[in-house]
């Protein structure tokens, strides 16, 4: 049944996705997320519908505009792929429950927001605070408890604190990111943020190991890492807090 449900939800989870790419494109510009078509970036002639079908109409075009060759950057399919797969393994984990439709909605800002980060740096207020409070309700709803928003802010405050010690390593923008971990992932927050943080050094490794001192200059987007460290925790966060638990006790 579970790869049934799985199978079931990744066809609207790659619409989603699609969706996403729209707010990914859109809302750094301040642009309406509903009105006006789709636009090629390169050359402004709308895109018919045709060739807006996700995934596919990428593969049909050889990923160039069919108005004036340009190339359409992979960041939309893969935008819809990744979208499409989480959402698949969240149902898949959670069964048809609405632990299952928080975690696709987390899941799927998570993407937007990564992609946003990737080519703007910046994680738009408009997308994370409503999304963090979206959880937040939610989780309280399913799980009564003051855990949630306890751990909202308490990620948050910790970033906090880590941005007024070294204000270079990250930004506001992840602070209140740690909002949303905190409402998705409860007490596992510790785990999202210890694989965000770790993940994070390897890029980082790189850049040291091609540029020496040089890459001190260098800016790496952290809100990817977080959240992937936020889906980890979401899938594997009570496995590793339990088992650390365990050996601590």
């Amino acid at each position: 049944m579970e790869f049934a449900l799985a199978a079931a939800a990744f066809w609207p989870g790659i619409a989603i996705g699609s969706f996403l790419n729209v707010v990914a494109g859109r809302l750094p510009q301040r642009m309406s997320l509903v009105r006006g078509r789709s636009a090629c970036p390169s050359c402004a002639s709308e895109i018919a519908w045709y060739d807006n079908v996700p995934l596919l109409s990428f593969a049909v075009l050889r990923g160039r505009c069919r108005s004036c060759g340009a190339t359409i950057s992979w960041r939309y399919p893969l935008v819809e792929l990744t979208t499409a797969f989480l959402v698949a393994a969240c149902f898949f984990h959670f069964g048809p429950t609405g632990d299952a439709l928080v975690a696709a909605f987390t899941c799927a800002t998570l993407v937007a927001l990564s992609a946003i980060d990737l080519e703007h740096r910046i994680l738009p207020d408009r997308l994370t605070l409503p999304s963090a409070a979206i959880v937040v309700v939610a989780n309280t709803a399913l799980h009564p408890s003051v855990e949630w928003a306890l751990c909202a802010l308490a990620a948050s405050l910790f970033l906090f604190l880590a941005v007024l010690a070294y204000p270079r390593g990250m930004g506001m923008g992840d602070v209140k990111l740690a909002l949303l971990m905190g409402a998705a992932c409860g007490r596992t927050v510790t785990v999202a943020m210890a694989v965000g943080m770790v993940s994070a050094l390897i890029p980082a490794v790189f850049l040291f190991a091609r540029h020496g001192s040089a890459a001190r200059k260098m800016a790496i987007p952290f809100g990817p890492f977080l959240a992937f460290g936020t889906v980890f925790a979401l899938f594997f966060g009570d496995w590793v807090f339990n088992a650390y638990t365990g050996v601590m006790s």
